[in-house]
């Protein structure tokens, strides 16, 4: 027995028609980022401004501006019709400097994101970024020497899940990771640990710090879309599968 699946069943996420490295951030994680900046930096970001250059659909974007007083909302593809386009890697005309630059960079150009935002921030540079990315000797020579290397490296407890482009709640269903035989969606999970790099100028002298597990606290159902065609159209599959072996069944 073939199950009954549907192309479908992997659409309606929001992946830009060149395939960009769109991976959501989870809103609380940024929530608990800007506590660690209020507490461990002593930074009152009620009265500053911050820059999101890769908002995608503004799931970071969102949390941010519950902390500070305005949030530059931006990205070089229309994921939302209510952020501006720009293409941060650009020389072109950009926007007035910001306190700080906040962003989950995209992979492949992450290092280029980086000191392109040392470079047009007044307090300070925020990468969310894997864990491993202090790793490699071409990122220690561009991002890590003892005269740039960041103020603090700061690890999450609790695993951040980043799915491609879509965001699901940790251990919740996902409509578009789903069993090829059953049909039964999969709980969302990463194997993946994340940190936040935090550079500021004049500070080099790098601190690590650590993110105690927040996320029940800091988690709000409103954060995580619906994604009802998704659902409706896993459901109809799922109908459908059902009837089939219902026939099989009776025959």
């Amino acid at each position: 027995m073939t199950a009954n699946r549907s192309t479908a069943v992997m659409q309606r996420r929001a992946v830009a028609p060149d395939e960009l490295d769109y991976f959501p951030t989870q809103p609380w994680a940024v929530r608990a980022a800007c506590e660690f900046m209020a507490a461990e930096l002593g930074e009152d970001l009620s009265t500053q401004t911050c820059w999101e250059p890769a908002c995608g659909e503004l799931f970071m974007v969102r949390p941010l501006r519950e902390y500070f007083a305005h949030v530059i909302a931006s990205d070089i593809f229309r994921y939302h019709p209510d952020h501006a386009i720009h293409d941060f890697l650009s020389n072109g005309p950009t926007f007035a400097r910001p306190d700080w630059i906040f962003t989950n960079p995209p992979f492949l150009v992450a290092d280029q994101f980086v000191a392109r935002a040392i470079e047009r921030t007044r307090r300070g540079v925020v990468m969310f970024v894997r864990g491993a990315f202090t790793e490699g000797m071409d990122r220690y020579e561009a991002l890590f020497r003892p005269e740039i290397r960041p103020a603090w490296v700061v690890t999450y407890c609790e695993r951040v899940v980043l799915l491609r482009g879509r965001l699901i709640r940790s251990g919740a269903p996902d409509p578009f990771n789903v069993d090829p035989v059953t049909l039964e969606p999969r709980r969302a999970s990463s194997a993946t640990a994340y940190s936040l790099v935090i550079w500021q100028p004049g500070q080099h002298d790098t601190r690590h710090r650590w993110i105690p597990a927040c996320r029940t606290r800091l988690e709000r159902d409103e954060d995580y879309p619906a994604y009802e065609a998704q659902w409706a159209e896993l459901r109809r599959l799922q109908a459908a599968h059902a009837a089939e072996l219902g026939q099989e069944r009776m025959l």
